[in-house]
């Protein structure tokens, strides 16, 4: 396999990443940043599927990966269809487990962590009537997590207050027991998070979309090829890509390099 591309506007991706990484230890990931659009979040649909398909193309072109992963649910709630009727490769996209978090649920009470462009999207409404409709459904959009996952990445410390302030609503829900990390950015938080629950003696399982993720990717990877990939041996190194590679921090670089991206290059 030539790889596969997995792309988001900041560092969200990673978490994606990781987990495809532990599952498909041997498989080439080419992690993608548009960093230069950096956050999808604050766009509109119309603006969002123009740069969404502009920046796919350029991936397509200059590494030609056998898969692609629209590591961002904003996105992939309203670029899929378009993406899929642009490119013949397969597109992975991440959509909230809002159906796995109500099978889960014992309280009938879940929480829904996202960006305010995700929280806002029909599509997130139509997931919680189609699989949530008996739980109640506790809805929450933040864009400073989104900063903070950024913010830690580039070697920062993520700022205590603003996460306890973001996480306030469901730290007052106490009925709530399963927590949906719906933005790619938020399990890069997942020990801070964690944090302020257990501070609020409050059982919460926090539940995101990439480890489902991950197993579509091993999914596909079977039908793509025709040799089973060897389970330890990575084939290719790992590559980061950026649309303005001159704006990457050194200390990303540096959190690339320990996932064992160790090569980071400009996005043609």
């Amino acid at each position: 396999m030539a790889g596969v591309a997995i792309f988001d506007s900041g560092v969200g991706g990673l978490s994606i990443a990781q987990e495809i990484q532990q599952q498909i230890p041997a498989l080439q990931l080419i992690f993608v940043s548009d960093n230069e659009a950096f956050p999808y979040g604050t766009k509109n649909e119309a603006e969002l599927t123009s740069r969404v398909s502009e920046v796919a193309a350029r991936i397509i072109r200059q590494f030609q990966p056998d898969m692609l992963v629209i590591a961002c649910n904003t996105a992939s709630t309203v670029t899929l269809p378009t993406l899929r009727e642009q490119f013949e490769l397969p597109i992975v996209g991440v959509v909230p487990a809002i159906k796995p978090a109500a099978q889960l649920s014992h309280n009938r009470c879940i929480g829904v962590l996202a960006t305010p462009a995700t929280i806002g999207r029909a599509y997130t409404q139509q997931l919680s009537e189609d699989y949530a409709s008996d739980c109640e459904v506790l809805k929450v959009g933040s864009s400073a997590l989104v900063q903070q996952a950024e913010q830690k990445l580039a070697g920062k410390p993520a700022d205590a207050a603003v996460i306890e302030a973001e996480l306030a609503p469901f730290l007052a829900q106490n009925n709530l027991d399963i927590l949906v990390l719906a933005c790619t950015h938020f399990p890069l938080l997942n020990n801070e998070i964690e944090f302020f629950f257990k501070l609020n003696n409050h059982p919460v399982q926090l539940l995101d979309s990439g480890a489902a993720i991950a197993r579509r990717v091993a999914s596909l990877t079977t039908s793509l090829t025709a040799s089973p990939i060897e389970e330890n041996k990575l084939a290719e190194p790992h590559i980061a890509a950026f649309t303005d590679l001159n704006g990457v921090p050194e200390a990303l670089i540096n959190a690339l390099h320990k996932r064992d991206f160790k090569r980071a290059v400009a996005l043609n």
